[in-house]
């Protein structure tokens, strides 16, 4: 049923369209919270590397002490699936799929078109606009941003983006979600980069410029961040942690409605087309160990 509710206040079903680091970890925080979660990916060896991410998060969670259950317990809620039919039965589901318009506009009309007329509809998108999203869709009062910040199980904040034309009680519901699953929600009106999209862009972005102009080194430039400031991680190692591909099409998508302010630096276009994402790729403004 769209309305039944898990054990914590979580949906008692959710789907997750993605299973990438983003998607996993949206499942594991509803998985932690008692709803049953099915993940849908595009084919079976998407699906099992979802699986496997999923799982292992979870048994780290329960190696920490930070479960109620054990790991079969959580298992035995969770299921991957190719077949979008599967979310007919889920009162939530959170599109997880990359930071691209016409993908996630095809995604969602696709998932709408399978879910009951009363369940919810997310996107987890970190900067598209949701009224532009919601106008592709049938039902846009049961549509809303629900951005999730990576890593997702240790984050506490999920940015909650109300349309014009979302429904104020399933705002109201989607608050409750968050905080069901141990985290903190605010909720901001639909707009370019929404609220922590667009600050922590601009603040990235005059990073990269400073760098690039010889300012300081990467190192210094994320202290005077982190001891000064008090951030807890730099400009610079941000965006190696996000990924500069994922930064730059934000900055990108900003620039073509917020102004030339978000303009993404030379250096940064020419570290995404080198190859040079961060700690995915093992290097960016610092070297990594690739996971």
């Amino acid at each position: 049923m769209s309305g039944s509710r898990g054990t914590d206040g979580a949906p008692a079903d959710v789907g997750v369209l993605g299973g990438g680091r983003m998607g996993a970890g949206i499942a594991h925080a509803f998985l932690l919270a008692g709803s049953r979660v099915t993940v849908v990916e595009r084919d079976a060896d998407a699906a099992a590397a979802a699986s496997a991410r999923v799982l292992e998060s979870v048994a780290a969670s329960v190696a920490r002490g930070t479960a109620d259950e054990d790991a079969a317990a959580y298992g035995a809620r969770f299921a991957t699936s190719t077949d979008l039919g599967d979310f007919a039965r889920c009162g939530l589901v959170v599109e997880a799929v990359p930071e691209d318009l016409s993908l996630k506009i095809a995604a969602l009309t696709r998932v709408e078109a399978v879910i009951a007329p009363g369940a919810a509809l997310a996107s987890n998108t970190s900067s598209i606009s949701i009224d532009e999203l919601a106008a592709l869709l049938e039902r846009p009062g049961r549509f809303l941003g629900m951005h999730y910040f990576n890593p997702v199980p240790a984050s506490t904040l999920v940015e909650i983006v109300r349309g014009a034309g979302t429904e104020a009680s399933l705002v109201v519901d989607a608050r409750d979600w968050v905080r069901a699953i141990g985290k903190t929600p605010i909720v901001v009106k639909d707009a370019p980069g929404f609220a922590s999209s667009r600050l922590g862009v601009a603040l990235g972005l005059e990073a990269i410029r400073m760098l690039e102009e010889g300012v300081a080194s990467a190192e210094d430039i994320d202290a005077a961040m982190t001891l000064g400031y008090k951030h807890p991680v730099g400009p610079l190692k941000l965006t190696d942690l996000v990924g500069l591909d994922v930064r730059l099409g934000i900055a990108e998508y900003l620039s073509s409605t917020l102004g030339e302010r978000f303009e993404p630096p030379a250096l940064m276009r020419r570290m995404v087309a080198e190859g040079n994402l961060g700690r995915k790729t093992g290097q960016g403004f610092y070297t990594w160990d690739q996971p």
